[in-house]
């Protein structure tokens, strides 16, 4: 393992660090690790688990005002 040292962390950004660590009942040093982790090794979704997910949220978004082919037509018009 190894270890870093941050400098000239804004006030804010600790701050802000700082209430997620106690809203995740972590340290300041493990919420950033996870932080971290989340940003920089991010988890591989794999398709069926992506379509999954937009199956269950699907119902819950609106419908297009829009249609396909309204959508296309934009897309044709703005080509040269």
């Amino acid at each position: 393992m190894a270890s870093i040292t941050l400098k000239n962390l804004p006030d804010d950004l600790y701050e802000r660090l700082k209430a997620a660590a106690q809203a995740h009942h972590r340290s300041i040093n493990s919420e950033l690790i996870h932080c971290l982790e989340r940003v920089l090794k991010p988890r591989r979704v794999s398709p069926e688990e992506q379509l999954e997910r937009l199956r269950r949220i699907r119902p819950d978004i609106p419908p297009s005002a829009v249609s396909p082919e309204e959508i296309q037509q934009l897309i044709d018009e703005g080509r040269p």
